[in-house]
């Protein structure tokens, strides 16, 4: 299931909890695009921000509506104890991968990671996809721990947050940590920006924020990239470049998708979980405006 298009979408809230018929549209739109796996409880997703109830909801949410598409659930959490609670909750809802971050309060060591990851490789049936993601969690993973990490029983895939900006030292780099890794571990591209880069370096999978919401155009991208058609990669994902203008302007994805599916009817317009705002008005026309552009769907 590490392959293809992953796509990551937002979790919608109310005050009253999870908005269930607002999610059910949202993975409507994905599965009914063929995508090649659902990323429930990214940091899209809102998983920091949701209780241990409402993640099991999410998680059988997801599972009833995928049909044949598998889900990975995320059971990034503080403790070891609450992971392993999370990993319980989301493979009896039936997912059939678990992404796990290394979040924590306090600053933590490579052996600590690794001790996490371990202990959860012990406790599970299916497999993790290590969540490299220090812009939300504050860790920076070296090579050698994710090959550490890696070789652990049941690690099927890295999550690693972009890549650099040149088409050679992109490929450098992905060269360079896969030559860490064994054979059968993927590696998957996130910061949708960095996309074609990771594509075209060698990624197998894109775990993509613009793919939780507009499958069509993520998948274009994803497809070029298994024909081998590298300009036509570029081409597309270049051409998404108000898109994650977007999201630098906003401090991330997560406002502006929660504008976008807004937008698109999908959800209230304030659908984030607090204490995260919805964008004001003026900047979701903006974000109406640059779906009609780009022709988003």
């Amino acid at each position: 299931m590490f392959r293809g298009l992953s796509a990551f979408p937002l979790t919608p809230c109310t005050p009253e909890g999870i908005d269930d018929a607002g999610f059910l549209r949202i993975l409507e739109r994905l599965v009914s695009a063929g995508v090649g796996s659902l990323g429930v409880l990214g940091s899209t997703g809102s998983y920091a921000y949701l209780t241990r109830e409402q993640r099991k909801r999410v998680a059988a949410l997801a599972k009833q509506q995928a049909g044949a598409i598998p889900v990975m659930v995320s059971i990034g959490a503080v403790g070891t104890a609450q992971v392993l609670q999370l990993a319980e909750d989301a493979q009896h809802a039936g997912a059939d991968a678990l992404l796990l971050p290394a979040m924590s309060y306090q600053t933590l060591t490579d052996d600590e990671v690794f001790g996490l990851f371990e202990t959860v490789s012990r406790h599970v049936s299916v497999p993790v996809c290590v969540y490299d993601n220090p812009g939300t969690t504050r860790f920076t993973f070296s090579d050698d721990l994710h090959g550490r990490i890696a070789a652990l029983p049941r690690i099927g895939s890295i999550k690693i947050p972009g890549v650099p900006a040149d088409a050679a030292a992109a490929h450098a780099r992905v060269q360079q940590l896969r030559g860490k890794i064994p054979a059968g571990v993927t590696l998957g591209v996130s910061g949708d920006a960095f996309a074609g880069l990771g594509l075209n370096a060698g990624c197998e999978v894109w775990y993509s924020v613009c793919g939780g919401l507009f499958p069509h155009t993520a998948k274009a991208i994803t497809d070029a990239a298994a024909r081998g058609d590298h300009a036509r990669v570029t081409q597309l994902t270049e051409r998404l470049a108000p898109l994650w203008a977007l999201f630098r302007q906003h401090g991330g994805s997560i406002r502006v998708m929660a504008a976008a599916a807004g937008v698109l009817g999908l959800t209230q317009v304030d659908c984030l979980p607090r204490p995260l705002l919805p964008l004001p008005e003026a900047h979701c026309a903006a974000v109406a405006a640059v779906i009609e552009e780009l022709g988003l769907e």
